[in-house]
């Protein structure tokens, strides 16, 4: 059975990713996110969940700290689950351990937010193309900004 990272941040991004909740049954899943409050719930209704520190871009220092410390736990935690796909909807949380696992053999698949209509978000800037194998857009005015991306519609 294949492997499969579903990685995102907090908030709206994890939303976006747990509508994928159907695909969770035909693979050998793990999900990672920012470990907060509201995300300690994950644990006990799904299988195999990790966290990861939560950052905010608030708190420019303490972002960086956490921001490299994450690096190192993605790391830690692609070579634990070592996962054939990565799947993500962004954002900052998931550009280390997409890098790491696009450099190391993974298949990544990039779902840009739905919440960017008109204009390209930062991780889609920085995965697309190089750090992704599969860039999927969720509305068509998107495709002038990643012109190779495949649009695949709304996940909601």
């Amino acid at each position: 059975m294949k492997k499969v990272m579903f990685i995102s941040s907090t908030g709206g991004h994890l939303s976006e990713m747990l509508q994928l909740k159907e695909l969770f049954k035909k693979y050998d899943y793990s999900i990672v996110t920012e470990k907060t409050k509201s995300t300690l719930y994950l644990k006990k209704k799904y299988k195999n969940v990790n966290y990861l520190i939560h950052t905010t871009r608030s708190h420019l220092i303490s972002y960086l700290f956490k921001g490299f410390i994450n690096i190192i736990k993605s790391f830690i935690l692609y070579l634990r689950i070592n996962p054939d796909f990565i799947v993500t909807t962004g954002t900052h949380t998931a550009v280390p351990i997409s890098i790491i696992g696009k450099l190391l053999g993974s298949k990544v698949i990039y779902i840009e937010s739905f919440a960017n209509i008109d204009n390209p978000s930062m991780t889609g800037k920085i995965l697309y193309k190089k750090h992704s194998n599969l860039f999927i857009v969720q509305w068509k005015d998107m495709k002038k900004f990643y012109p190779d991306s495949i649009y695949g519609g709304s996940i909601y």
